[in-house]
């Protein structure tokens, strides 16, 4: 026993060589079974890992690609709308514009057609005339042969008549009968 505690004294801290062997073995076994925890273990999570957070950022760079291409499309419709909206008023200016020409066409052929009109009444006008002068001739003549008979006396023919009433119509002068 003494022995014993002699060779326990001249040990550090109570190591023996076989002691510190196990202990080395140990740490070996610990270091050899980390590095096949990590290879099997810390690897694949670490791969899972690196995996997830590559999608993640390929769905971040997808997200901002589709706000990128969806503010390219709401610029592309603004713009588009803005065309519309000047097209539909070039359509409208267009349109009024054809409205006034309408317009002066319109009121051109009413005036054309109210001077044709005129134009008629007045011929008719200048028709109608005519025959009123014509009638008040016949009438002239019926009461210059009723008065010829009454003054003569005697009936005279139609013939004669006509003839005296054209020489009396010559000595006179149309004006003077037509301004009555």
């Amino acid at each position: 026993m003494l022995l014993d505690t002699l060779v326990y004294d001249q040990r550090i801290f109570g190591l023996d060589p076989q002691l510190l062997f196990q202990m080395c073995f140990q740490m070996l076994a610990v270091f050899i079974l980390f590095l096949l925890g990590s290879y099997l273990l810390i690897d694949p999570v670490r791969k899972i890992l690196n995996n997830r957070k590559e999608r993640v950022m390929k769905d971040v760079r997808d997200a901002e690609q589709s706000r990128q291409e969806a503010e390219a499309l709401r610029e592309e419709y603004d713009k588009k709308l803005k065309e519309i909206h000047q097209t539909a008023e070039q359509i409208l200016d267009e349109s009024r514009r054809k409205a006034l020409v309408r317009e002066e066409e319109i009121l051109a052929d009413a005036r054309q057609e109210a001077g044709r009109i005129i134009e008629n009444a007045q011929r008719e006008a200048e028709l109608e005339k005519k025959r009123v002068k014509d009638e008040v001739k016949q009438e002239i003549i019926s009461v210059s042969t009723l008065l010829s008979e009454k003054i003569i006396g005697a009936s005279v023919n139609a013939d004669k008549q006509n003839a005296l009433f054209e020489q009396t119509l010559k000595e006179m002068g149309e004006a003077t009968w037509q301004n009555s």
